[in-house]
């Protein structure tokens, strides 16, 4: 149940008398207003920046199966007279045939969950 502006200034005017303070009705009043008002004011806090921590270099999980099959490609690709340009890990081949310039990239799509 919300409170009134003078029913919150009585609330605070007694019990600043009751605490010995001396507190006029205006300022009791003051003081309600500035509450009330405290309270529809929405407060972001923000944690103070620390320095940022290095990561530590994750290892790389190689896929045995992928480079399997991009070997069995590669082997492939040797037969027909490719020149082999560049293999990347075991996702992709850069190659060129019959003077034409080519990049197979090799994906794993994994099951949905």
């Amino acid at each position: 149940m919300a409170k009134t502006l003078s029913q919150l200034a009585d609330e605070i005017y007694k019990e600043a008398l009751a605490d010995g303070e001396e507190v006029t009705k205006e300022e009791a009043l003051e003081m309600a207003k500035m509450e009330l008002g405290a309270k529809e004011i929405k407060r972001y806090e923000h944690s103070e920046q620390t320095e940022k921590k290095e990561r530590k270099p994750r290892e790389r999980k190689v896929d045995e199966e992928k480079g399997h099959l991009l070997g069995c490609v590669k082997n492939l690709l040797r037969g027909m007279h490719a020149d082999i340009i560049k293999v990347k890990t075991e996702t992709e081949i850069e190659f060129v045939y019959n003077d034409n310039h080519y990049t197979i990239k090799l994906t794993k799509h994994r099951l949905k969950k």
